[in-house]
């Protein structure tokens, strides 16, 4: 929901950590704790819409948001596969905001990655200013983490949200590249001074639509006194920290019936997002002619009629 409150300003109040909607009690503390960092907590979060957005484009659930809590609507309260992307590039658009915030000077807690020093095997030397992914996802896992482990991360649905929280943070962590300066005179490589890189988070939504397509259907299981998530065909091989995993099947996002004439959100230009619907006509009987008797009993004529019905393709 922070992603939605690009009018209020900066957050640079304990109050307004008190008046941002979707957030539980231990997110507000947290939030006045690191006022500071909610700037860029709301850049990743809005980051992450627009990249769910754009990898969804063409496709019947488009990612779209609402006005409301939940802003993705129904299918976040549900464990499904979407619900899993939508967690997993949260997850991520917090890290790599924090990140992204660190780096350029903005925050006091936070900078370069200065453990990143030295010489390297490969013949360079580390400086510049790499990208210090450990506080942004140290950060993500504080903040974003928090609502699942206040519920008790036991439950079916708790355990696959941290899932997919990691499955995020580590579409950045192990994709970190290597960028380099070369010196010398008149542009040679004498020799080069490297740092370490975020990737684009085009190519975190690249992989984490990758991981969606081929996420993986879990179940509850105990290894002992500990709950964890399996696969639910045994034939499957065991998902790892990088793969989505969802509880439940997605819901049917075609063949819903849509109004024609309607230029509201119920009509088929804005449901079927552009994708044309089918149009039938079916028979429908209804009471007609119906006239009051004394007493006490309305008798009615069945009335037969033809109606057009539309359907998103």
């Amino acid at each position: 929901y922070l992603a939605k409150l690009s009018s209020v300003g900066s957050i640079s109040e304990e109050e307004t950590c008190e008046k941002l909607k979707g957030l539980i009690q231990r997110q507000v503390q947290m939030c006045k704790r690191n006022l500071e960092v909610m700037d860029s907590v709301r850049r990743g979060a809005q980051l992450a819409i627009e990249e769910c957005q754009y990898q969804f484009r063409n496709r019947r659930w488009n990612c779209s948001t609402l006005d409301t809590l939940p802003v993705f609507g129904k299918v976040v309260t549900q464990g499904t596969r979407e619900a899993a992307f939508v967690y997993a590039i949260s997850s991520a658009g917090v890290a790599f905001a924090v990140t992204r915030a660190c780096s350029s000077g903005e925050l006091d807690k936070c900078g370069c990655d200065r453990t990143v020093q030295g010489g390297s095997p490969q013949g360079f030397q580390w400086s510049g200013c790499s990208d210090n992914i450990a506080y942004g996802v140290a950060f993500s896992q504080s903040f974003v983490d928090v609502r699942e482990r206040s519920k008790g991360a036991s439950s079916n649905r708790a355990l696959m949200n941290l899932h997919n929280n990691e499955a995020g943070r580590k579409a950045i962590l192990n994709n970190m590249r290597v960028e380099c300066k070369c010196h010398g005179v008149s542009g040679s490589c004498e020799f080069k001074t490297c740092w370490k890189a975020m990737p684009p988070f085009r190519k975190v939504g690249n992989i984490l639509k990758e991981k969606f397509d081929g996420a993986t259907e879990v179940e509850q299981s105990e290894i002992g006194s500990t709950k964890v998530l399996v696969p639910k065909n045994s034939q499957f091989k065991p998902h790892t920290d990088e793969d989505l995993v969802y509880l439940d099947s997605s819901p049917d996002f075609c063949g819903r019936q849509c109004n024609k004439t309607s230029k509201a959100i119920d009509g088929c230009e804005l449901m079927c997002c552009g994708r044309g619907f089918h149009t039938d006509e079916v028979e429908v009987v209804e009471r007609c002619s119906c006239k009051f008797h004394w007493c006490c009993s309305v008798k009615c004529k069945p009335c037969h009629r033809m109606v057009e019905i539309h359907t998103c393709r």
